[in-house]
C-alpha cells in the first residue's frame, strides 16, 4: 500500500479521516447458521488494519508476501502463513505490493467466541481439550511446517462446505492446531505485552504502521511520522509506546530484523549487503542488533536454517 508524503496534502485528508474513527476495535457479525464465522477478504481492504477484538482468529494467507505485527512482534510472511491470535490482541498483515496491485481474496479467516469453547466443554468434554491452546494464544501463535499445511487444508475446507460437514472440519482444525509439537509453534507476543487501545489510538497506529512498512528499507524518521497524525514529536513518542506497548525506534529495528531474517533463509547474498538494503547503515551495528534478537550472529542464524 502506497503511503502518502509526509508533507502532501494527501497525507493530511489520510490522517484526518483515520483519525476521525471512532470504532476501537473490529466488530464481528454473528454467523447465525454456524458456529464459528469463516470469511474471506482481499488486499487492500477495510478489514486489513491494525485491530484488534474480544473473539479469537485463526488466520491463512493464501498469496503473497509481506510483513505482520501481532502484538509486539513483527515478523514475515509468504503464502501458507497460519497464525492463531487470541482475544483482544492486536494485529495487522500488510503485503508488499505493487502501485495500485490488489490481492483477490489473500485471507481466509476463522472467528469464534471463547465462551462457544467454554459452553460446549460442559457439554461436550472432548472440546475442553482446546482451552490450553486458546490460553496460549495470548500471546499470538504462528504455526509452522507440517501443522501449518494441514490446518490450511481445514481452513479451505471449511469455506466449501456447510452444516454438520463445515463443523467436522472445524473439529478436524482445532485437533490439528492443539496437537501441534512445539517445534512447529512459534509464540510471538512478548508474556508482559499490554497495549493501551482506543478507537484514535487504533487510527493512528494504522497510519505509522503504513509509513514504517513502505519505507522500513530507507529513510525512517519519528518527525515524519509524527507529521503524519499530526503530533508534535515528544507527545508521538509517549502515545506510540502507551498504544503499541514499544518505543517507535524498537518497531523500526525489528521491521528491518525481520526482513533480514528472510533474506537469509531465502538468499545467498553477502551479510554486507543483507546489512544495508534492510536500512542499517553500520554492519557491526547490524550484527551487533540481530545477536541480541536472535540469539545468535547472522551468519550462524543462515547455516542454522539453510543447512
Amino acid at each position: 500500500m502506497t503511503v502518502p508524503d509526509a508533507d502532501g496534502g494527501a497525507a493530511a485528508r489520510l490522517a484526518e479521516r483515520l483519525l476521525g474513527m471512532r470504532a476501537n476495535r473490529e466488530v464481528i457479525p454473528a454467523d447465525p447458521h454456524h458456529s464459528v464465522r469463516w470469511h474471506e477478504h482481499d488486499y487492500p481492504s477495510p478489514l486489513a488494519r491494525w485491530n484488534y477484538h474480544p473473539e479469537y482468529e485463526i488466520h491463512l494467507i493464501r498469496k503473497g508476501t509481506g510483513k505482520f505485527i501481532v502484538g509486539d512482534h513483527i515478523g514475515t510472511f509468504e503464502a501458507g502463513h497460519v497464525s492463531l491470535v487470541g482475544s483482544g490482541l492486536p494485529h495487522d498483515w500488510v503485503s508488499d505490493l505493487e502501485p495500485g496491485e490488489v490481492l483477490e481474496k489473500r485471507d481466509a479467516v476463522i472467528q469464534f467466541d471463547g465462551k462457544w469453547i467454554q459452553q460446549s466443554a460442559s457439554v461436550i468434554p472432548e472440546m475442553g481439550q482446546v482451552q490450553p491452546l486458546l490460553e496460549q494464544s495470548a500471546r499470538g501463535i504462528e504455526f509452522l511446517g507440517r501443522s501449518a499445511a494441514t490446518a490450511a487444508r481445514s481452513i479451505e475446507a471449511m469455506g466449501s462446505t456447510t452444516g454438520l460437514e463445515r463443523l467436522h472440519h472445524l473439529l478436524e482444525l482445532f485437533a490439528i492446531l492443539t496437537r501441534a509439537p512445539q517445534e512447529e509453534r512459534r509464540y510471538l507476543a512478548d508474556e508482559w505485552f499490554r497495549p493501551q487501545l482506543d478507537g484514535q489510538a487504533a487510527a493512528v497506529v494504522d497510519i505509522v504502521l503504513e509509513y514504517v512498512f513502505s519505507n522500513h528499507a530507507g529513510t525512517v524518521k519519528m518527525s515524519e511520522a509524527a507529521a503524519l497524525v499530526g503530533m508534535p514529536e515528544p507527545t508521538f513518542s509517549k502515545y506510540f509506546k502507551r498504544a503499541t506497548g514499544q518505543n517507535f525506534s524498537d518497531l523500526v529495528r525489528k521491521l528491518r530484523l525481520a526482513h533480514a531474517r528472510r533474506l537469509l533463509e531465502r538468499s545467498d547474498k553477502a551479510i554486507s549487503d543483507i546489512c544495508y538494503e534492510v536500512g542499517f547503515s553500520n554492519l557491526s551495528n547490524f550484527n551487533r542488533h540481530f545477536l541480541n534478537d536472535a540469539g545468535e550472529t547472522p551468519r550462524h542464524y543462515r547455516q542454522r536454517v539453510q543447512g
